[in-house]
């Protein structure tokens, strides 16, 4: 059974609650990178206008994390979507990767 890359992009508002859901749950190896994407903005206050991009953005977050197997997959999957929601009918994705090897890092 191969380990899956779950990445998420949410809400910037919305990432204390989903990583706190997540590390509660015991997953620790977490990576949360703030990302400008083109989410439907909650309000105006989230949204500018990039020049760069020549349309208006806001800051996103994209979370990423590797479960070891589906199980782990589908509990975190279900806590980022119970945790991200913003109230809107499209609060943001998750997607899945299989991961076709890791190597760690040692002495």
């Amino acid at each position: 059974m191969r380990a899956r890359e779950i990445k998420a992009y949410i809400h910037r508002n919305r990432i204390a609650d989903v990583v706190n859901a997540l590390y509660t749950a015991g997953f620790k190896n977490l990576t949360v990178i703030d990302v400008e994407g083109l989410l439907k903005a909650m309000d105006n206050r989230e949204q500018r206008y990039s020049v760069e991009i020549g349309q208006k953005v806001v800051t996103e977050v994209k979370l990423e994390l590797v479960c070891d197997n589906e199980a782990q997959t589908k509990e975190a999957v279900e806590l980022i979507r119970a945790h991200a929601k913003t109230g809107q009918a499209s609060a943001g994705w998750i997607y899945i990767s299989e991961i076709q090897s890791r190597i760690e890092i040692t002495d």
